[in-house]
């Protein structure tokens, strides 16, 4: 928050230039979360809405946000399993979070690429919550392991052994897929 912090600017000045530098260009990636969780973009939209307004007023209150990326994760993550807890839903899998092909100019590439990045999901998909959320927050998201920890307030040695679990699942699980079909 420093870095917008200029003398001779108040304190609502101040907030409003972390907002827009910081809190906002947050928005995809809050948005991404929300949906690996919600599956519904109105219901991601609202989340995302309701994290942006409360962090704006933390932000006023002068509330000490050490790491407001890692906040607003953290939040978008806890408002999401509110709602999916109200609406009677269960935690649901993490789809089309992300286009994981590149652009070929090959059609036949572009197929291949297409498939493996379904089967990658699928096998994604398949694995237990934390482990989903761990490889979804650090390879897709490239989060740090500080950060993921602070995101899903659970120890740091924690987040290495989910995320060396949820790997060795995927290779295992891909490896069984080329080798055998299934």
């Amino acid at each position: 928050m420093e870095s917008v912090i200029h003398k001779g600017h108040t304190f609502e000045d101040v907030t409003s230039q972390v907002f827009e530098q910081v809190i906002l260009p947050l928005k995809n990636k809050l948005f991404r979360f929300a949906m690996s969780y919600l599956k519904d973009v109105d219901d991601a939209k609202d989340v995302v809405q309701d994290v942006m307004i409360k962090t704006w007023e933390d932000l006023k209150d002068d509330s000490g946000i050490r790491n407001v990326e890692a906040w607003c994760m953290t939040l978008v993550k806890n408002k999401s399993l509110d709602r999916l807890k109200r609406s009677g839903r269960n935690y649901l899998q993490i789809v089309d979070q992300h286009d994981l092909t590149a652009s070929v100019a090959d059609p036949y590439e572009q197929t291949v690429r297409r498939e493996q990045g379904e089967t990658i999901r699928k096998v994604i998909n398949s694995l237990p919550d934390r482990q989903r959320e761990v490889i979804s927050l650090r390879d897709i998201e490239g989060y740090s392991y500080n950060e993921i920890a602070d995101i899903l307030e659970i120890e740091l040695s924690n987040v290495k052994v989910l995320l060396h679990r949820a790997r060795m699942q995927v290779r295992t699980q891909l490896k069984k897929q080329v080798e055998y079909g299934t």
